[in-house]
This record gives structure tokens, sequence and C-alpha cells, in this order.
């Protein structure tokens, strides 16, 4: 499949709109450090619909790392009712949460739930929201982040989206889903190659690499409209978009110049500036929340990790010192981790390195040999990636320490190419 690491040139395109996919399921490995042991009975009528909130809710929360859901036995619970928590407690359950659906007169679903700390036998709150029924995955996912909010203190991600390319039966497809895979919409169709998505902070538009011209060529487009439009299409390539933490400015690789080198542009394509002068490979820029810019360059021999200050003018700083081959860098919403795949032996791993204190070492996060791609989630406390597991391109995520990881297993093709939207929906 083409993605960042093999550009192969392809051309042509068709089709757009969003329209649904098949399915994903979610596979999860690994024990945390710390997990609080929450029971999460099933939800008061939710078998008569087509979606189980209860069990979106248990998945998400077991995938961030932080829960570790206890079987409730069978427990008939909802919003009304009032636990024994001694009964809870008698079986290591720290957290309960206990709900209800029902389908109102004008065809919404009424999706109500409460939270209890059993270890303080305290109520925590809960929340009541109709929803159509094709937004019960959605209204699922933001009980699982209120959930995590209360108990972690941290924003939950459960509620945003991410997109990813797929490649089967000959096509290509940009795609967004929920933030486990699920509900997916199709972005983009084309019998040619798409890779590098990449989000605006507003969640709004998305750009990516697209090949229809017999070349490298980007584009942006409005997620829910489907508008899309050329905003780099010079002469030679135009790869590896990526947006300022504000949305105002992308950067890219562009080669109209010669050489591959970091320029950046307006969000609507004009106003084109040169970042870096250099006689090697500058590309893979991704903006910091500091200002900066990192990007990968062969300037030292192998592909490393710089970073250089995003309005240029200062001088490029490598950071990346481990290892003779890293590239794809990705950093964490606070600017503290970098994320980045680096080549060990004939492996491909996921890495992450602390930038937040002076001569942190790489910490190895997976145990596959062919990833790419890593994108944090917008708290910052998970990252996605592309891998190749069981004979398939897949999609997983990991906690920062490793231990918990979730594979996303497409039922129908090839994933590739993932990347993490922001808040708000």
């Amino acid at each position: 499949m083409l993605t960042r690491r093999n550009l192969i040139a392809a051309a042509g395109l068709a089709g757009t709109g969003l329209n649904a996919l098949a399915q994903f399921r979610v596979e999860i490995s690994g024990v945390g450090a710390t997990q609080v042991p929450i029971a999460i009975p099933r939800f008061r009528d939710e078998d008569k619909l087509s979606q189980q909130v209860s069990a979106i809710v248990r998945a998400d929360l077991e995938r961030s790392g932080f829960f570790r859901p206890i079987d409730a036995n069978g427990a008939a619970l909802d919003e009304t009712a009032r636990p024994a928590m001694s009964e809870w407690r008698a079986r290591n359950v720290d957290a309960l949460a206990a709900g209800s659906v029902q389908r109102l007169a004008d065809g919404r679903v009424d999706v109500r739930f409460k939270l209890w700390d059993v270890v303080k036998g305290s109520d925590l709150g809960g929340q009541a929201s109709a929803v159509d029924p094709a937004d019960l995955r959605l209204a699922a996912h933001r009980i699982a982040d209120y959930i995590y909010e209360k108990l972690t203190g941290d924003k939950g991600v459960f509620s945003t989206r991410i997109a990813y390319v797929t490649r089967g039966g000959g096509r290509y497809t940009l795609r967004v889903a929920d933030a486990d895979g699920e509900g997916g919409q199709v972005a983009l169709n084309s019998p040619e190659p798409i890779i590098s998505p990449a989000w605006s902070p507003d969640g709004r538009e998305l750009a990516y690499v697209s090949f229809e011209s017999q070349k490298a060529v980007i584009y942006t487009q409005e997620v829910m409209s489907g508008k899309r439009r050329a905003i780099a299409n010079f002469r030679g390539s135009n790869s590896a978009p990526a947006w300022s933490t504000d949305g105002r400015t992308l950067a890219a690789t562009l080669s109209r110049e010669g050489g591959s080198q970091l320029f950046l542009m307006d969000g609507n394509g004009g106003n084109v500036r040169r970042l870096t002068s250099s006689s090697a490979i500058d590309t893979e820029p991704c903006f910091s929340v500091d200002g900066r810019i990192y990007f990968v360059s062969d300037r030292g021999g192998g592909p490393q990790v710089y970073r250089v200050a995003s309005g240029g003018g200062a001088a490029v700083e490598r950071v990346t010192f481990a290892g003779s081959y890293n590239i794809s860098p990705a950093v964490s919403p606070d600017g503290r981790t970098l994320a980045y795949v680096t080549r060990q032996g004939n492996a491909f791993k996921l890495q992450t390195l602390d930038l937040s204190t002076p001569g942190a070492q790489p910490a190895t996060l997976t145990d596959t040999g062919d990833d790419e791609s890593p994108s944090f989630a917008p708290n910052g406390k998970l990252i996605i990636y592309a891998t190749r597991a069981g004979g398939r391109d897949v999609l997983m995520t990991t906690t920062l320490d490793g231990r918990i990881k979730a594979r996303l297993v497409s039922t129908t093709a090839d994933v590739r190419e993932p990347t993490w939207g922001p808040y708000g929906r």
C-alpha cells in the first residue's frame, strides 16, 4: 500500500461525499500499571436498540488503559437506582455507572446515566440527552468522556474522530470514523493512492495528498460538505501537509524550486514562502504548541528529526540522535512528547522521546515491525498508528507507556495513514 514511507507515483480520482462503510472491532491487550475497577451493567432496555450503549462505554474506557471493567453479573440498575455500595466494594469495584435508553414518540432515543464513586459512596452526577438513533454511538462515547474526566481529571477523547486511508478492491478510500474506528464515513473514494491526511485544528477540514494529476498534489476538503480544492499544485512534488495549531497556516514539502524543502502557506494556498534551505531532503513537518516545526531531514546523512522556529530565521536543531533512521514525527498537544518511527534492523517501530527532559532516551512502545504514521489523541494520552499484524495492514492505539494496545481490525480492507482529529463535534 502506498504510504508516506514508500511514495509511488500514481494517478486518477473519483467520488466524494460521506457514505457509510464497514465496521471495525477492537481487540485490547496488555495490563496497565494503575487501573480503576469499574462496573457498567447493561443499560435498561438497550437490548431493544441496534447499539449496546453500555458495551461501547466499557470498550472505550478499557481502551484508554486507565480502567479495568468488572463483570456486573447481570445487575439490574439504572440511573434512578440507589446502589448498595458495600456490596459493590465487596466485588472490588471502585466506580459504578448505570443508565437507561428509551425510544421517544418522535423517534429519538432518550439516553440517561449516572456515575457513582463506590469507595467514597458518593454520587458523581450524570447526563440525559435525546438523540437520533443514528447518534447512539456518539451518545455512548460522550458518556465515556464524562466518566473518564470525572475519574481521571483529564478530558476524554472517545467522542472525537479519526481519519485514515483504506485500500481494498483496487481502490483507495479516505475515511472519517469515531475514535474507536466504528461508524465510519467515506470522505473520498479513488482508484489511485491518497496519503498524508491531516485534520485542521477546528475539525472542519482535512488536508491530504492525492495523485490524480500523475504527481502528488495537496488538497483541502470540508469534512461535512465534501467541497475540496487543490492548494498546492506546483511544478514537481507537493506533499506532507500539516496544519499550524491556530489553523491559519499549512506547512508542506514542495520541490518547486528544486529539491524537497519545507514551505509555509496560508490555509487557502496563498502567500507561499520557503522555510528551510538546504541541499538535503526536508519533509514530514508537524507543528508544536510552542510555535516550532518538527520535521525529517537527511542533512546529517540518514533521516533524523529536527526542529525549527515556524517564523524561520532561527538555526535548525537536531532532536533525535539514537538510531540511524528516524522518521514520521508527531508532537503531543502539550509539546512535551515526541512520537516517531525508528528503524531497528529491518523493522520499523514506534518510539517516544521526552522533550522536556534534556538527555532523555527514547522508549520503544511496540513489538511489531512495520509501524507508521503516529498521531496523538487531543488529550495526549493515546497514540494511534498503523502497523502490520496477522498479514493485514491495521490501525492500533497505545498508551504512552506502551502497556495497553487496542487493535482496530478492519473487516474489509488494509488500513493505513491514521490521523486523530481534535475536540469538538
